[in-house]
């Protein structure tokens, strides 16, 4: 996998590659078990600090994304959440409230949101199944079968956005 950091994007360093590990996981780029680049090696190809590597790696292991073996390195954690199905769902509800109301301010509609949402499972999807052929598809999110498609221009925007996560 590919780490990409944008020195200008007003988002620290840490934490776009804490998003970068995280869409990774969730897209199946990473699976469970795989091994994360070591920290001086990912540090000296992004040119920054190691302890910023550090940083992001700590944080991914109190978020649960990740374990670190001693001498090993670290390891993408089997998602194996400890919260309870009310406690996910409402820690998701409160993410999808703040898309809501970002897309309100950016003057999205509700049916230009639904479209987006939709179109994002369905990507989701592609990664995982690419990631693992010959998964079953009810191990898939669904969703209908034929939204509207985002204009070209939002194609563009969608792939310059970066995660949004803590």
């Amino acid at each position: 996998m590919m780490y990409r950091v944008h020195a200008k994007s007003g988002k620290p360093v840490y934490l776009q590659l804490v998003d970068q590990v995280r869409y990774a996981a969730a897209s199946g780029a990473l699976q469970p078990g795989d091994p994360l680049p070591s920290i001086r090696p990912l540090a000296d190809e992004l040119r920054v600090n190691r302890n910023t590597v550090a940083k992001a790696y700590a944080s991914l292991e109190s978020l649960g994304v990740i374990e670190t073996i001693a001498g090993k390195g670290c390891f993408l954690k089997k998602n194996d959440s400890p919260l309870t199905k009310q406690v996910r769902h409402r820690l998701l509800a409160a993410r999808m409230d703040e898309a809501v109301v970002t897309a309100h301010q950016m003057q999205v509609g509700p049916e230009a949101l639904r479209g987006l949402l939709e179109e994002r499972i369905r990507f989701f999807n592609g990664r995982k199944a690419a990631a693992q052929p010959g998964a079953k598809e009810k191990e898939q999110i669904s969703a209908p079968a034929s939204p509207p498609s985002p204009s070209p221009t939002a194609v563009n925007e969608m792939e310059r956005w970066t995660p949004l996560t803590d």
